[in-house]
């Protein structure tokens, strides 16, 4: 009888530890995570925001929305890298992921100028 109570009892222990541990995933689900959207304005030689801190979760849908008086191009330094093309007036640019942890440098090259750093967690 012992030995019975003994062994449901190390059962449910071993199932609460395994259950505690099992719901642990720290990488997260785009499905699950709301789309994070930063606007961008560009006009002449200036960006808002210029070289801010943002942050998002790793594999978080990222929205940029530009507003620019001339076309362009932004540069997101991820792993592969992304080349997104606006135009002049408002463009809402398709939505990416970052699957990585870490800082995550979206800029002009033709401004020289860092829009935002995507603070990756």
């Amino acid at each position: 009888m012992i030995r019975r109570a003994l062994a449901a009892l190390t059962l449910v222990a071993c199932a609460a530890g395994l259950t505690a541990c099992g719901d642990d995933d720290s990488s997260g689900d785009s499905k699950d995570l709301p789309t994070k959207t930063i606007d961008v304005t560009i006009s002449g030689d200036s960006v808002t925001p210029n070289g801010d801190r943002v942050s998002v979760k790793v594999n978080q849908p990222i929205e940029l929305v530009v507003k620019a008086d001339t076309e362009g191009e932004i540069h997101v330094h991820a792993d592969p890298e992304k080349e997104l093309e606006y135009g002049s007036g408002t463009t809402t640019l398709p939505p990416f992921e970052i699957d990585k942890p870490g800082i995550v440098v979206v800029e002009s090259h033709a401004l020289e100028k860092t829009i935002v750093q995507l603070e990756v967690k």
